[in-house]
C-alpha cells in the first residue's frame, strides 16, 4: 500500500509530507485547495506525463516521492525485476519511487534512490496504484474499453492472449500469401533481377578473408623493389655478413661460446648462458622468417594488375550487396532462397492456404470458447452491478452486456454445431458463416443499461444523467475491484453528480473495498477525494486540504482530523452552521460507525 507521500514545489504545494494508514482515507476541502493536485502528484510518481508547468514558480525543480509497503505477493512479483536491475531496497517490503521535474522539461526517475528510465519506473509501478479520476466517467463511454473491463472481471487475460497469438499467426500467413500473389509482371521482373544478382556474385567466386589477403599481396607487389633492398640489408646484418663485418649470428655465437666457458667456471652464470642461447635461436628464427618472406616478394607488374582488378571487383560487389565479402555472400544466399520461393510460389501458396485453414479452425474453437466464457462472466457481472445499483438508489435498473459478431468473408468459419457445442445459442446468428476477428477474438462487446423500470436496455453511451453515469461507474468499479489485486485504489471526486442521499451508500461501498478480504475478496487501501459529508463519514482516516497565504504566496496545507476537528469539517461540508450543523455531523459519524460495525460482524 501507499505508506508515505512527500511533495515539494509541485503546483501550489511548497512542502507536504503525508503518512497514510491502511483502510479508507478521505480527503476533503474547498474546491481549488489542492486535493486533485495531490492525486496528480501520485500519478506523476507512477510514471505519468511530466508537464514542466507543475514546477512551483521560482523553484528549480518539483519533487514527488512515494513510499510503498509491499505485501508478500507484490514482493514476489517485484523482487526478480529489482534484483535484475540492481534496485533492491534496504528492506524487502519497502519500495521508494521518486520523480523530479525541471522547468525546462527534463524529468529524473528514481527507484530506491537510484536513477532509472521512465519506462522502467512505469514497469515497476504498474499494479501498485489504480487512480480513478473524474475522467474515468468517460472511459465507460468508450465502447472499445468494455471488452477489456469484462475480460478483467472474468480473469480471461491469458485466454485472450492465446487468441491474439493465433490471430497474429493467421495475419503473418496472409501477408506472405499476398506477397506471393502479387502482379505476375512484377514477379517476372523480380525473378530476372534475382537471377542476375545471384549469377554476378557466383561468377566472382568470392571466399571469406580473400579481400584481406589480396590487400596484403598488393602492398608487397607495389613495394617489391624497396622490400627486396630492405630485406637484403636485414639478412646481411643478421646472418650473411659482408664487407662491413661479421653478421649478428656469428658474433652472438662467439659470445655464446665464451659464456659456456664462464658457466663451467662459475655456475652462477648458467642462467645468463641460457639467456644467450635463447637469443641465438630467436635470432636464427628471425633470419629464417625473413628469408621465407623474401621468397614471396617479387616484382611482377602482371600479378599486381590482376590483384588490383580483383580488388576492384570486390569493391563493386560490396557497393551493391554488402559492406563485407561475408555480407555479399549472405545476400546471395537470401536472394537464392527468395528466388526458390518465388519460382515455386504456387506450391508455397497452396501450403500457406492449408496452414491458414488449419489456423482458422483453431482460432474458431479458441474464440468460441473465449466468447462462451465471456457470456457467463457477463451474466455474473450484470447481477453484481444490478445489486450495487439497487443499493445506490437505482431500483429496477438493469445492466446487460451485448455481444455481436460481424460477418466477414475472410473471417473464421462457424457452423451451428460448433456454436451450440460452445454453449451459445446458434439462433442468435446466421449460420453457417464466417465472422470477423481481431486480437480480442470474434466478440464486439458493449454495455447496455436501463436506468429506470420499464425502459428498454440502451447503450451506456446514451445515458444522459451525470448522476446516473457516476453511480454506474461506482457500481462497476465496486464489482471489478473485488477481483483487482491492485493494493491501493484512488477515487478523485468519483461522487460527482451524486447527491447527499446516496452519499452514505457510496461511502459504505468504498469502505467495503478495504475489508473485502473477509468475504473472499481482496482488501484494498482506498483514498477518496470527496465533497460529500455523508461519504466522508465512512473514512477510517480523514485529511482536510486547504489553501493558506504564506509570505505573500498561496500554499496548500493538509491536516489530519480527529474528534471535534472532524465534526467541524463535516459540519462545514453540510453548508450549515450552529449547533444543529454540529449535531448533524455527529449523527453522520455515528451512523457510519454503526454501519461499519454491523458490516464487520457479518
Amino acid at each position: 500500500m501507499l505508506s508515505e507521500l512527500h511533495i515539494r514545489d509541485f503546483a501550489i504545494i511548497d512542502e507536504l509530507h503525508l503518512s497514510f494508514p491502511s483502510g479508507f482515507i478521505v480527503l476533503t476541502g474547498e474546491t481549488g485547495a489542492g486535493k486533485s493536485i495531490i492525486i496528480d502528484a501520485v500519478g506523476l510518481v507512477l510514471g505519468g506525463r511530466a508537464d514542466p508547468t507543475v514546477v512551483r514558480a521560482g523553484a528549480d525543480r518539483a519533487l514527488v516521492e512515494a513510499v510503498f509497503r509491499l505485501d508478500p505477493a507484490h514482493q514476489a512479483a517485484l523482487c526478480p525485476l529489482l534484483e535484475r536491475e540492481g534496485l533492491e531496497g534496504d528492506e524487502p517490503d519497502l519500495l521508494i519511487l521518486s520523480r523530479e521535474v525541471r522547468p525546462e522539461g527534463r524529468s529524473i526517475c528514481r527507484v530506491n534512490g537510484r536513477a532509472v528510465t521512465l519506462a522502467l519506473l512505469r514497469e515497476i509501478a504498474e499494479g501498485l496504484v489504480d487512480v480513478h479520476g473524474q475522467s474515468e466517467h468517460l472511459s465507460l463511454l468508450r465502447v472499445r474499453e468494455h471488452i477489456r473491463l469484462l475480460d478483467r472481471f472474468a480473469g480471461l487475460e491469458d485466454a485472450r492472449a492465446g487468441v491474439a497469438d493465433l490471430v497474429a499467426r493467421v495475419r503473418a500467413i496472409r501477408r506472405e500469401r499476398a506477397s506471393l500473389e502479387q502482379d505476375e509482371q512484377e514477379r517476372a521482373r523480380r525473378i530476372d533481377l534475382l537471377q542476375y544478382q545471384i549469377a554476378e556474385i557466383e561468377a566472382a567466386a568470392l571466399r571469406p578473408g580473400e579481400e584481406e589477403e589480396l590487400t596484403e599481396e598488393r602492398v608487397r607487389l607495389a613495394n617489391a623493389e624497396q622490400l627486396s633492398l630492405l630485406l637484403a640489408d636485414a639478412l646481411r646484418a643478421l646472418d650473411e655478413g659482408g664487407e662491413e663485418g661479421r653478421p649478428a649470428t656469428d658474433q652472438l655465437g662467439h659470445a655464446l661460446r665464451a659464456l659456456e666457458g664462464l658457466a663451467r667456471i662459475d655456475a652462477a652464470l648458467t642462467s645468463r648462458l641460457q639467456e644467450a642461447e635463447e637469443l641465438f635461436y630467436r635470432l636464427q628464427d628471425l633470419a629464417d622468417n625473413l628469408r621465407e618472406y623474401s621468397s614471396r616478394v617479387e616484382f611482377n607488374p602482371r600479378r599486381l594488375a590482376e590483384v588490383e582488378e580483383r580488388l576492384d571487383l570486390i569493391r563493386r560487389l560490396k557497393r551493391k550487396y554488402g559492406a563485407t565479402v561475408t555480407e555479399v555472400l549472405e545476400y546471395a544466399r537470401r536472394a537464392a532462397a527468395e528466388l526458390e520461393t518465388i519460382t515455386h510460389s504456387e506450391e508455397r501458396i497452396a501450403a500457406l492456404a492449408a496452414q491458414e485453414a488449419q489456423l482458422l479452425d483453431e482460432l474458431a474453437r479458441a474464440a468460441l470458447d473465449l466468447s462462451a466464457r465471456r457470456r457467463e462472466a457477463a451474466r455474473k457481472l450484470a447481477q453484481g452491478i444490478e445489486a450495487e445499483l439497487q443499493d445506490l438508489r437505482m431500483p429496477g435498473a438493469r445492466f446487460a452486456v451485448d455481444f455481436r459478431w460481424t460477418a466477414d468473408p475472410e473471417g473464421v468459419p462457424l457452423t451451428p454445431e460448433d456454436v451450440a457445442a460452445a454453449g451459445i445459442d446458434p439462433g442468435d446468428f446466421p449460420l453457417p458463416a464466417r465472422f470477423g476477428f481481431d486480437a480480442t477474438g470474434i466478440d464486439r462487446v458493449e454495455f447496455l443499461v436501463s436506468p429506470n423500470p420499464g425502459e428498454p436496455l440502451k447503450p451506456l453511451t446514451k445515458i444522459a444523467s451525470g448522476g446516473e453515469t457516476s453511480r454506474l461507474m461506482l457500481a462497476l468499479k465496486a464489482v471489478l475491484s473485488r477481483v483487482d489485486e491492485t493494493p491501493t485504489l484512488i477515487f478523485d471526486e468519483i461522487d460527482q453528480g451524486i447527491g447527499g442521499r446516496v452519499g452514505a451508500m457510496v461511502g459504505e461501498k468504498l469502505w467495503r473495498l478495504t475489508v473485502a478480504g473477509t468475504n473472499g475478496g481482496i482488501a484494498h487501501q482506498v483514498l477518496c477525494v470527496t465533497h460529500l459529508p455523508q461519504l466522508a463519514g465512512f473514512g477510517d482516516a480523514h485529511f482536510r486540504v486547504e489553501k493558506t497565504p504564506l509570505e505573500g504566496r498561496t500554499v496548500t496545507r493538509v491536516t489530519p482530523l480527529e474528534g471535534p476537528a472532524r465534526v467541524e469539517e463535516l459540519a462545514q461540508m453540510l453548508g450549515a452552521s450552529g449547533e444543529s450543523a454540529y449535531r448533524s455531523a455527529e449523527e453522520i459519524l455515528e451512523e457510519a460507525g454503526s454501519r461499519k460495525c454491523r458490516l464487520e460482524d457479518e
